[in-house]
């Protein structure tokens, strides 16, 4: 249960990003600053705890030798992650941006087969291949249907280029993120722990925030006061908190991919939290009957997914890997 439960909580600070985004982009901020600013001020966060840890010295060892695999990765998790959600963020409101988002559920199950392991086979070391957990899939698409219910009403309300503008970005974003989180998982092996990985994608990616930065210049000039300290909530909200909470998660269950989609499905709970947000700081109007209905299907959905992933998984000695490790 303490997976799912740190799922819960990275669930309720990644919310933050979805509200806050959308004011930004209600007060004329350009989504290319708001996507970049984050990862700039998510740096001095992430290097003041990995070096106060001595643990910056073998995170840069790593990178060194294998640069092209960080900043592909790290290119990939953050970058096309985070700046197709600030896309969507000028197109659609934050609930729809979110809703649109738990297709992740389903994305990282559907990843599965492009993963595997070594084992210790009778003969020797063995390459087994994931395999899409059915059972997990079908809890996640009973969360998926109650964020239909959830949106239905409302999406009716949008014009169809806000539909496919705010869709289709965070479509992309949906199998950029756990794509990019379990590929760099692969990297780090036992060697480097959440802090540390989170750090390493975040400086493989600069070149990419910087390109997005210098277009936020071009389109709109510099940011606003404001756009500057939303920017910087989000960063220590969801790049930080909620990152590391979200990774520590998904490394204790990282060789079972039954663990891996529950953690995943947790994150259903942003379109909950980011509703209840907008409704508080955007005085959006009170979610419908529908919409009530929604939020109960994701509920059990999700006490659903808690209790398969409780089930004992058959064990399987992993050869130079083991499953978890401490931050």
């Amino acid at each position: 249960m303490r997976p799912i439960l740190l799922g819960v909580c990275s669930a309720l600070f990644f919310a933050v990003t979805f509200v806050l985004n959308r004011r930004m982009e209600l007060s004329g901020g350009s989504w290319a600053w708001s996507a970049s600013l984050r990862y700039f001020f998510m740096l001095p966060f992430l290097l003041a705890i990995v070096a106060g840890r001595g643990k910056l010295r073998p995170l840069l060892s790593a990178m060194v030798k294998r640069p092209a695999a960080w900043l592909l990765w790290g290119t990939v998790g953050f970058g096309l992650f985070y700046a197709p959600i600030c896309f969507a963020a000028a197109y659609a409101p934050g609930w729809l941006t979110a809703g649109t988002w738990q297709i992740t559920i389903i994305s990282g199950s559907l990843l599965a087969p492009f993963f595997g392991q070594w084992i210790a086979g009778p003969g020797g070391p063995l390459y087994q291949r994931g395999k899409i957990p059915f059972k997990g899939l079908g809890m996640s698409l009973i969360i998926l249907a109650g964020v239909a219910l959830l949106q239905l009403e409302q999406s009716q309300a949008l014009a169809p280029s806000q539909v496919l503008l705010g869709i289709l970005p965070v479509l992309i974003a949906s199998f950029a993120y756990p794509l990019g989180n379990r590929k760099t998982m692969e990297l780090c092996g036992d060697q480097l722990d959440v802090f540390q990985r989170i750090l390493g994608m975040t400086l493989a990616s600069l070149p990419f925030w910087l390109i997005v930065a210098a277009y936020g210049l071009a389109d709109t000039g510099i940011p606003s006061p404001g756009q500057l300290w939303q920017s910087a909530i989000v960063a220590l909200s969801s790049g930080v908190i909620a990152t590391v909470l979200f990774f520590r998660a998904t490394d204790m269950v990282r060789s079972s991919m039954t663990g891996l989609a529950a953690v995943e499905a947790t994150q259903s709970l942003e379109v909950l939290f980011a509703l209840f947000g907008e409704m508080l700081i955007l005085s959006a109007p009170a979610p419908s009957l529908l919409s009530w209905a929604g939020i109960a299907v994701i509920c059990i959905g999700m006490v659903l997914h808690s209790l398969l992933s409780r089930r004992p998984a058959p064990a399987v000695v992993a050869v130079g890997q083991s499953s978890r490790y401490n931050i």
